[in-house]
């Protein structure tokens, strides 16, 4: 589970970073779109993130389609052994299907890709933003990382042959030119995620197979498109959701409502500071809950606190409440939030220095969590139909997690799971059903946040199973300190849906990759998969009832596609390709996986960023995008 580059280090006093004054009119009106949807101009380079480390709440994406470094050649072996818990016979599916590999062969390790969004972020994911839509919301930035996109085997394939045509002139000067390609889940209402927003019809939606349907015609048009604000730093603008009225994303010290098909700019609602989370999760009537600095930087405070909570109805675009409150701890100093989740009609926000509860409509605060001599405290909260908190104790050098699930009103536990040794950061996956993924000893490797993943009983916080996920041959990426923010992951129908890693695929050249699922009761993969077919990369978005809404990151050739993905036959039925114009497909291809967030619902794609910067000299006359949408309609 590669991670994609991070951005840059957090300031002090838990600050986004310190972002300047966006210039005279914030966003301005949409630009209306040329007749091919896009200006001829190169296509955008996703802004440069510096290293370090997930809609976000941020969907939601999940490591976003992208192209990995060539496979090796795959050794006879199982695809991934899920481990069981003691007293259990040990599992061993072989690829895509439960089987037992030889003894002593290693499972095929597939290398892995890099982040969908900003994509390149990616991911994100699954239950929970794609950003890549993939989140829809999930997602946002996580930290932590070891490098940027990798280059695919399909791209080194291009370079070298475009290369090795050479024309010699004269006294042997040699032309050569090289070209190449850039590279889920449940809740209340729509939402964005990696992998863009949360989507409707999770578990317990009672939508069956689903609520998407495949139009008469799949082929898709630009709708529209937002240019980058500009800005003098790295800047966040995580969160982007989908009502039935408006699609809402975040800019400089705005978060702004557009028309969904035309773009046209509704209302706008102005941020004392700038944005530094967002639920990635919405409430039927489309309510959700963000975190904010308390001010603009300024030569006396250049890392302003994000001690703001508040509530934003979506469709009218108000902010219904916003405020702070202070730590028992700390006598007058407000919290400083990380992270904010939404339950039902509780808001839950946390941070290092404490956390809090509040009601959804009013902003009455509900309750704080405990605290106690053991230096315990919330590290954040997982939300969506249930609320789960990762709660955090003991030393530096020897941390105990405890994941509860809790009673959202109340703050009361209603189960308890002590993480094994050696994990010191797990992140919520899922709410209902309860899973959580962790980096034991920091096995991973490869910054995903993921080694292994935990299936718990919520009521009683029995371990079901823990599925290992071994990060050479999955992919899925999770944040470090946000506790909320996987991406690339789908949880439905009581299976978690996860990307393996890209490897060759059957063609002349270009790597691929399917979706695998591991049954939440037993911990074994169940048989079957969804390919993405040749040169394509598949990631889980959300769910769609008991169908898997992914996106198709498509080779330097196509337009991307979205598919739905039966979740028990993993039949795939495609609801939209987009256009391969070469100007189209830049932009689409211009968001890094990873970093950016993916939301479809019902025909339209919603691709937006989680983190734009200061264009660098090289770019200056590239068109970047801070939305691109697509319609079938």
């Amino acid at each position: 589970m590669t991670q994609p580059p991070q951005p840059p280090n957090e300031p002090p006093q838990g600050g986004f970073g310190a972002p300047q004054d966006p210039p005279p009119g914030g966003f301005g009106a949409p630009t209306p779109p040329p007749s091919d949807g896009f200006s001829k101009q190169p296509p955008a380079a996703p802004p440069a993130a510096p290293p370090t480390p997930p809609a976000g709440g941020y969907g939601s994406p999940p490591p976003p389609p992208a192209g990995g470094y060539g496979a090796p050649q795959p050794p006879p072996g199982g695809y991934g052994t899920p481990q069981t818990p003691p007293g259990q016979p040990p599992q061993n599916p072989a690829y895509g299907y439960p089987q037992a590999p030889p003894p002593g062969q290693p499972g095929y390790g597939f290398p892995q890709g890099p982040p969908p969004g900003q994509p390149g972020m990616p991911p994100q994911q699954g239950y929970g933003y794609p950003t890549a839509p993939m989140q829809p919301q999930y997602l946002a930035p996580q930290p932590g990382g070891n490098g940027g996109k990798k280059f695919s085997t399909q791209m080194q394939i291009i370079v070298a042959a475009v290369v090795a045509v050479v024309l010699i002139v004269g006294g042997g000067v040699i032309y050569a030119s090289s070209s190449g390609d850039d590279g889920g889940k449940k809740d209340e209402a729509s939402s964005a995620g990696t992998n863009g927003g949360e989507g409707k019809g999770g578990e317990g939606s009672g939508l069956g197979g689903g609520s998407e349907k495949a139009p008469a015609d799949i082929k898709s048009k630009v709708g529209f498109q937002l240019p980058q604000p500009k800005v003098t730093d790295t800047t966040t603008v995580t969160g982007s959701w989908l009502t039935d009225k408006a699609f809402v994303k975040t800019g400089v010290y705005e978060i702004a409502g557009y028309d969904p098909a035309k773009g046209t700019k509704l209302w706008s609602i102005p941020l004392p500071g700038q944005l530094c989370a967002a639920s990635r999760h919405m409430s039927k009537d489309f309510k959700t809950a963000i975190v904010f600095e308390e001010g603009k930087p300024t030569k006396a405070d250049k890392y302003p606190s994000c001690n703001q909570v508040g509530a934003l109805d979506l469709n009218t675009g108000k902010l219904m409440w916003s405020k702070s409150v202070t730590s028992s701890s700390s006598g007058d100093e407000p919290i400083r939030f990380s992270e904010v989740t939404l339950s039902g009609t509780t808001v839950a926000a946390g941070g290092t220095s404490g956390g809090a509860a509040f009601n959804l409509a009013t902003g009455a605060e509900l309750w704080r969590p405990k605290t106690d001599t053991n230096g315990c405290y919330d590290k954040g909260y997982g939300g969506g139909e249930a609320l789960a908190v990762v709660r955090k104790c003991g030393t530096y050098d020897a941390p105990q997690l405890t994941i509860q699930a809790l009673n959202p009103a109340t703050g009361a536990p209603l189960s308890s799971y002590n993480m094994p040794a050696g994990v010191e950061y797990a992140s919520i996956v899922s709410t209902k059903p309860l899973v959580v993924a962790a980096d034991v000893g920091d096995t991973a490797g490869d910054g995903s946040g993921i080694s292994d993943f935990f299936s718990i009983n919520a009521a009683t916080g029995k371990l079901i199973v823990r599925i290992s996920a071994d990060a050479d041959k999955y992919a899925g990426r999770c944040g470090s300190t946000e506790v909320e923010t996987c991406q690339s992951l789908a949880v439905g129908g009581n299976k978690l849906y996860v990307p393996t890693e890209e490897h060759e695929g059957g063609g002349e050249y270009g790597d691929t990759n399917e979706i695998v699922a591991f049954d939440l009761a037993t911990g074994k993969l169940v048989g079957g998969k969804a390919d993405a077919g040749d040169r394509y990369t598949l990631t889980p978005l959300r769910m769609d009832g008991t169908n898997v809404i992914a996106y198709k990151e498509p080779p330097y050739d196509k337009g991307g596609q979205i598919v739905s993905i039966d979740g028990s036959t993993f039949k795939e039925t495609v609801l939209m390709e987009n256009p391969s114009d070469e100007a189209v497909r830049d932009a689409e291809t211009g968001f890094s996986g990873y970093y950016a967030e993916y939301i479809y619902d019902k025909g339209r794609l919603f691709i937006s960023e989680k983190m734009i910067s200061e264009p660098r000299e090289s770019t200056l006359d590239d068109k970047q995008y801070l939305v691109v949408s697509f319609t079938t309609g």
